[in-house]
């Protein structure tokens, strides 16, 4: 007697659903095998080999993604635990890997869906932290403050929060604010000589001269590298303090590096000028006329300088030049004050 033809078909689809899933299983076996060996890529291989015979076979496709992680291919880790996903709606191994699967390729949106979905399972310590970490990079500030005060409450010790904190609240200029958040952070962690400087220039913007000259001395000595804006940061500190030997020290070695900048030239005429050695403050800022004759505060701070020397004649007719060089320089002189 003849089958019939669509019985025939159904067996053998039967047969072949059977022996994919056999498949799938014997290459998972063979793959958890390696995994606990921590050979990682024959592991991979397996499990690759099993989610291609079944797909749908979830507990291979989430050791598929364990295993991509641990070699760092984060692409075929996240397509593993999206595939879990499809399959198990909320399984907390797949949103927990997502969720820092995303945030360290810098995919802030995803990172902040997957962290909060991990906040409703109540997966992980650290979601508010990366949430609120993705909204900083997006330069969404005031939420990320806000995630910052929850990230604080779950863990009171990450010197990361206040940090992010403090630059937040740098981006808003809420410069008060900000110095009291790097102080938090470096308590926390007294090995960031980077947050030491910005805590400095924090306090140098507020103004607070000698609360920044305390940081960014600080970071000096913890080894922050001392590169040109260090040097001109903490020598016009210190000159905002009047500690003229401290910040001349430090704008002779900025001269040495950039001979041609007018600024520190001018700054260390100031000194000059500040501690009343004229004559050196002249032959400073004639360095200036050297590179630009045309410099108008130069003439006449060269102008004030022989004034304050005696000579006043002079001087008042380098300074009536120099308000003809730049008619804006005739208030200063009304003022008494100095063209900084």
């Amino acid at each position: 007697m003849k089958r019939p033809l669509f019985t025939v078909l159904t067996v053998l689809a039967v047969s072949q659903g059977f022996a994919q899933t056999d498949s799938s299983d014997y290459f998972y076996q063979k793959g958890n095998e390696e995994k606990i060996a921590r050979r990682y890529l024959p592991a991979f291989n397996n499990f690759q080999k099993s989610v291609q015979f079944k797909p749908e076979n979830a507990d291979a496709q989430k050791a598929l993604g364990e295993v991509a992680v641990e070699m760092r291919k984060y692409e075929d880790a996240k397509k593993a635990f999206l595939k879990v996903l499809e399959l198990k709606k909320d399984d907390t191994t797949a949103v927990s890997n997502l969720k820092n699967l995303y945030f360290w390729t810098r995919k802030w949106d995803d990172a902040v869906k997957y962290a909060q979905q991990a906040k409703t399972l109540k997966v992980g310590t650290d979601n508010n932290y990366i949430i609120a970490k993705a909204y900083y990079e997006q330069e969404n500030y005031g939420k990320a403050l806000e995630f910052l005060e929850q990230a604080y409450k779950d863990d009171n010790k990450n010197a990361e929060v206040p940090y992010l904190g403090a630059r937040s609240l740098i981006e808003m200029s809420n410069y008060k604010k900000a110095a009291g958040c790097y102080e938090q952070a470096i308590a926390l962690d007294s090995t960031k000589t980077l947050w030491m400087y910005e805590a400095g220039l924090t306090y140098y913007a507020i103004p607070d001269d000698n609360k920044a000259i305390y940081w960014l001395e600080r970071a000096g000595a913890k080894g922050y590298k001392r590169t040109n804006d260090y040097l001109q940061n903490l020598a016009n500190a210190y000159l905002n303090t009047k500690q003229w030997d401290k910040g001349l020290v430090l704008l002779d070695e900025l001269f040495q590096r950039k001979p041609q900048d007018v600024e520190v030239i001018y700054n260390i005429g100031e000194v000059y000028y500040n501690t009343k050695k004229f004559d050196m403050a002249i032959e400073t800022w004639d360095k200036i006329l050297a590179i630009d004759n045309k410099n108008a505060n130069a003439v006449y701070m060269i102008g004030l300088a022989y004034q304050k020397k005696g000579d006043t004649a002079k001087g008042q007719e380098l300074c009536d030049k120099a308000i003809a060089m730049d008619p804006k320089l005739a208030k200063l002189k009304e003022e008494r004050k100095m063209p900084m």
